[in-house]
Order: C-alpha cells, then structure tokens, then sequence
C-alpha cells in the first residue's frame, strides 16, 4: 500500500493535478472548482480543511461516518489510517502534514498544541475532528501567499508559509493543563464564559471575582495557571480574533473594526494586531 506522503517522484517540489507536493510531509490540494479524492493508507497525518466557499465531505468507511466542514470555516482533523473519501465543492484548500514534520517541533508538554496533535495521531483513529473554527483574514492572507508559489520557487519559502499557517492555526485551540483540579477548572470556565459574553466591555476583575464566586487575587492566579494567559491578555486574544474575522468579510476599515471591538484608537489597535499576528490589518484588507 502507498505511502500518501512518498508517493512522488524526486521532485522535491511537484504538482499534479490540484496536489502540491512541497517537500516530505507536506502536502496540499488548492481547488476553485471540484475535487475528489480517496485515501487508503496507514499515514498518521493532520490535515486542515479550509472551506472559502462551498463544502468538503469526508466520507469515512472504516469507522462509518461523514464530516462536513461548512463555507467559510476551518477544521483540523487528525487520522491514524485511512479509508475514507474526500469531496469538495468550491474553493478548498486542505493541508496535510505527516507525524514525522510534527516531530521535528514537539515540546514534551501535553498542553503544547503541537505535542497533543502528534499524540493524538499516535493514537489508533481513522479520522477525528479536533477543532472547528471560522475561517479568519489572517488565514486567507497566509494560504493565499502558500498557493501563490510556482515551480520556479526554491519550497523552502512555502514550507515557511506553510509553518506560518500552523503556527496561527494552532494557536486557536484552547488547551488546558490536565492537573488543574475541578474547582479551578470550574471557576475558570466561569470567568471565560463571562469575557466571551462581552469582551468588548467586560467586567471589571473585582465584578468579575464575584461573578465567579471568589475573590479577585484567586480568580488571576487561577486563569492564568489554566488559561496560560492573564485575564486582560485573553480579553485581548478575543478582541483580536473577532477583528481577524470582521477583516476576512472586507466589509467595514480598520478604524470601524478597532472601535466594534473594543479599541478607541485605531493606532493602538494596529499595533496590537502587527504584534501578535506579524502583519497590520490594512494589509488583510487589500485584495
């Protein structure tokens, strides 16, 4: 049975059909009309689907089930063997990247995303849905500059735009230390179902203590111990990723995004937004 991942020729950078080969481990299909493909090896791989418009319907016949990843979302699915069908319909783009290219950037920490994906795909599993998010601008931008590459291209540079895409794809999963206790994990969850119920004006950490049942020192050491982040950082994170996906639908500038999400001044914002995703929101908005 082939190999998914080394079921190629020497080229070291190859293109067949909607397949991009980059290099050994990483591999795409970019489609703007239909594609259809079936998968039947013994790979361990995750694989992100981004829909921009239409559907991908994963047909799985070892475990006898079907995925859908809807218009303008983004999944991240693992798999450990594979007997399953893919069709898509529209614009897609689906990335796949072998355990033995995750290796390379384990950390030994389980709340790592990295380390969990790649344990995850150790595990005995056709196919899982791990994450589902909505499709964001920042996503867009980066796929659009992998897909851009050409066979003139040294794939060193798409494997960086590549590794650029996980990096912030990865960051949207929401990992939490398996040794927090109960307690914690409960007060925690309260205060983020309190921030993700109005980031844009959240309570103030006395209110915000209360509402949770505890005082104000305790709710910060524990959202940070759980969260691994401070509780005005995570509010920041929220006001960031919810600009990311207002700049993705190109429908309001980026002074009109800063105040929906809660930033008076738009100098502040952009700042923000260059420091935690490496580009300035104006340049999401050109086309």
């Amino acid at each position: 049975m082939d190999s998914f991942f080394f079921n190629m020729t020497d080229e070291s950078y190859k293109v067949s059909g909607d397949r991009v080969d980059i290099s050994n481990g990483v591999v795409f299909f970019n489609t703007k009309t239909e594609l259809h493909c079936h998968l039947k090896n013994f790979d361990r791989f995750i694989m992100i689907v981004v829909v921009k418009k239409g559907t991908v319907t994963i047909t799985d016949t070892l475990a006898n089930k079907k995925f859908i990843t809807q218009d303008s979302h983004s999944d991240i699915y693992t798999s450990s063997r594979q007997d399953f069908t893919i069709d898509a319909c529209g614009e897609v783009f689906i990335l796949f990247i072998a355990d033995f290219f995750l290796k390379r950037y384990i950390s030994k920490k389980e709340n790592e995303p990295i380390d969990f994906l790649y344990n995850k795909v150790q595990s005995e599993s056709s196919l899982e849905l791990i994450n589902s998010q909505p499709l964001d601008a920042l996503s867009l931008y980066i796929i659009n500059k992998i897909t851009k590459q050409n066979l003139g291209m040294n794939s060193i540079k798409c494997e960086h735009n590549v590794i650029e895409l996980l990096i912030h794809r990865f960051s949207l999963l929401d990992m939490c230390d398996k040794s927090i206790s109960d307690e914690m994990r409960d007060i925690a969850n309260k205060a983020k179902e309190i921030l993700l119920s109005d980031y844009v004006s959240p309570p103030k950490i006395e209110l915000l203590a209360h509402l949770c049942a505890t005082n104000e020192s305790k709710l910060k050491k524990i959202f940070k111990q759980v969260y691994k982040t401070t509780i005005y950082g995570y509010v920041q994170k929220l006001r960031l990723e919810k600009a990311n996906l207002l700049l993705k639908d190109k429908l309001l500038n980026v002074g009109e995004i800063a105040k929906l999400v809660g930033y008076k001044h738009q100098g502040h914002f952009s700042t923000l937004f260059f420091d935690t995703y490496g580009v300035y929101p104006k340049d999401l908005l050109k086309k």
